[in-house]
């Protein structure tokens, strides 16, 4: 449980038709206004969900004129994209704490810290529905928990290194071992998400990992 991108020059983000969110990164007054437009998205999605989520809404939060909203997104799924693909840039980097249940311990406290956030925990949840009903908002959500994963997989690298796994352990699957139960509280219900559950999830995985399982 926080993408390769292609410059390209302000101007010409700004003149023509967006490209897939998450594969133009301007720079400038453009960069400028794209992260206010985010933040608002965000914000909205937050507060009222992905069917309360309006371009026009999220022009007039950012301070950002409708026509550029809608000439550089198009749609409220590629906000959306776009979105994940700045949460997947900007997330905290990896904790190393020198073993397994240290490095996965953490990384499950910031799961359930992102969830339980007030704005954060809507905001995923937001997403994660969006995604059940939208091929592109289910790419952009898989190319972020990829990212994340990606992040998180060389402590369990170091750990088959460190010869605490067993050769061959597939570190991603381990890493998701860990958030899945997280995400399964905290879009079920099941009682409080805290530092408990993140412990024992993160226990759980290495156990598991430990008698071959991944």
């Amino acid at each position: 449980m926080s993408a390769p991108a292609v410059s390209t020059a302000a101007a010409s983000a700004s003149a023509a038709p967006a490209a897939d969110p998450g594969t133009v990164r301007p720079g400038g007054r453009t960069a400028r206004v794209r992260a206010s437009v985010l933040r608002a998205a965000g914000d909205v999605l937050a507060e009222q969900g992905f069917a309360g989520l309006d371009l026009a809404e999220v022009a007039a939060r950012a301070d950002v004129g409708r026509t550029t909203v809608y000439r550089r997104w198009g749609s409220t799924t590629a906000l959306v994209a776009d979105l994940l693909a700045d949460m997947a840039e900007q997330s905290v980097p990896r904790t190393e704490t020198g073993s397994l249940l240290g490095d996965l311990t953490a990384n499950a406290e910031l799961v359930a810290r992102t969830l339980t956030d007030p704005r954060q925990g809507p905001l995923f949840r937001a997403v994660i529905a969006a995604a059940t009903c939208d091929d592109r908002t289910a790419r952009a959500l898989h190319t972020f928990y990829e990212v994340r994963v990606a992040e998180w997989a060389p402590c369990v690298e170091q750990a088959v290194a460190r010869g605490e796994l067993p050769p061959g352990t597939d570190p991603r699957e381990v890493v998701r071992a860990v958030s899945a139960p997280l995400y399964y509280r905290f879009l079920v219900g099941g009682g409080e998400l805290d530092a408990a559950v993140a412990a024992r999830a993160a226990r759980a995985a290495v156990e598991a990992a430990k008698a071959g399982a991944f």
